[in-house]
């Protein structure tokens, strides 16, 4: 959520009285700039969205997040202030149950450090990546810490993670580049900054290279001019898009850090981008709209053209994911729903998931199941059926503020071939991570029931 001039909003977020500033010291939903939310005294969050069913999805849409959950009275919800450290293991509090009895979706850890707001993660073989408003970045491994390193400025909205180099986005608007030192894994050094300072004063010696980017002021054309949003990767072609809340993305060179094409893709803040296969790119905005992009040569070099809009809406679009097949494109909104459109030349809208009483904050799909987080402060876990059929499987509950990031990867501990599981991390604006193991198989409802009795 933002306030600029000309953008009028207004939130609140039960305790949470301070609203954000453009220097990321205080509260941020920063993916949803033109959300409204009333609490009354009491603290219960609601908000007014259109009850869309979706004519796809088999989830019982009469139900909300948590209500009639088997996860709302687990005891594996654990407080986040428990002062049992920082990683807690399921195992502990139940030494007689042996791993493979578990039930499906099970809280296994969680960690609260004293930095603030938890704004981005990232997983890749078995290390953990945790972003905060502290401007650390630190590296858990078999949930433990393992490495840190600092950024001197610019808070750290997004990272991902390409080959041996970490690319985080930060408030200030730069793309920085880390990489692990071969001599010593758990020291990481900055290997580069996007745009680089060569570039930007090349770039100004050119006045044609200057763009407006607010009333009676301009920049150099290869900076973001507001805070870094979201980042994807085009592993195949090297190519690195950044997205902004100053309406544009921008694609570089990951070889040689160049460049190559801004696009003022919306009329407001880009909150996510995705690159896709084939040279395709989705844009997410608070504007309320989806676009389709295509990488496209023209002359000497390539453009990104503008093919289609997907959605067009009242309310800010939050997040925007790919499955593992990069057969369903999935969008989450400011309304609390889960729009979804195959990847097919038509680009055929699927139908709509609902699961939340709040906003969609965060996205992330692995294997046949789709995670959405929400200013709600819960998870919902949705796994794809036969055809465009979504069955949401369960709602993890635990943290107490919202749920503004998730990553996930295979479970490397699990042996069962014909009961995949994953582990998933999930990033609260209660200052914690929490860490989950999630299968693709339905609960054992009977078995929880055991547990807990």
């Amino acid at each position: 959520m933002r306030e600029e001039e000309g953008r009028p909003t207004s939130a609140s977020l039960g305790d949470m009285t301070s609203m954000p500033s453009r220097s990321g010291d205080a509260m941020d939903l920063d993916l949803i700039p033109n959300l409204s939310i009333h609490t009354s005294m009491s603290d219960d969050l609601s908000i007014d969205f259109s009850q869309r069913k979706s004519s796809i999805s088999t989830y019982d849409t009469t139900r909300l997040s948590g209500e009639g959950s088997p996860m709302t009275m687990s005891p594996w919800c654990r407080n986040p202030n428990s002062t049992q450290s920082p990683w807690a293991d399921y195992e502990i509090e139940h030494p007689d149950i042996p791993v493979k009895q578990l039930p499906h979706n099970v809280l296994i850890g969680s960690i609260v450090r004293e930095e603030g707001h938890i704004y981005s993660l990232a997983a890749s073989r078995d290390l953990l990546y945790t972003g905060s408003e502290s401007k650390n970045i630190r590296v858990w491994k078999s949930l433990k810490e393992f490495s840190a390193f600092k950024s001197n400025s610019g808070l750290v909205k997004a990272i991902i993670i390409c080959g041996d180099k970490i690319f985080t986005g930060h408030q200030d608007g730069k793309v920085r580049i880390w990489k692990a030192s071969s001599k010593n894994p758990d020291v990481h050094k900055r290997s580069g900054t996007l745009p680089t300072f060569i570039d930007i004063f090349k770039c100004s010696i050119k006045p044609k290279n200057y763009v407006e980017v607010k009333r009676n002021k301009s920049s150099v054309w290869i900076k973001h001019n507001d805070a870094i949003s979201s980042l994807s990767m085009n592993q195949e072609k090297g190519l690195l898009y950044s997205a902004s809340w100053d309406k544009t993305f921008k694609v570089w060179r990951v070889e040689n850090s160049k460049c190559l094409e801004s696009v003022k893709a919306h009329e407001d803040a880009v909150n996510s981008i995705v690159a896709a296969e084939n040279d395709m790119v989705f844009t997410g905005s608070a504007d309320g709209s989806v676009k389709v992009w295509r990488r496209e040569a023209q002359n000497k070099g390539t453009k990104h053209i503008l093919l289609h809009t997907l959605l067009s809406q009242e309310c800010a679009v939050t997040s925007l994911v790919i499955d593992e097949s990069h057969s369903i494109l999935y969008c989450g909104s400011s309304d609390g729903l889960v729009n979804f459109w195959e990847c097919d030349e038509q680009l055929t809208h699927g139908g709509v998931l609902k699961g939340h009483k709040l906003a969609i904050l965060c996205l992330v799909a692995s294997g046949n199941l789709l995670f959405s987080g929400s200013a709600d402060k819960t998870i919902c876990v949705w796994k794809r059926l036969e055809g465009l059929a979504h069955s949401c499987l369960s709602v993890l509950t635990g943290h107490s503020g919202p749920v503004k990031c998730m990553a996930v990867e295979k479970d490397s501990d699990s042996s069962d071939i014909a009961d995949q599981r994953w582990l998933l991390y999930s990033g609260s604006l209660d200052k914690s991570v929490k860490v989950w193991s999630v299968s693709e198989h339905s609960p054992d409802f009977s078995e929880i029931v055991n547990l807990t009795a």
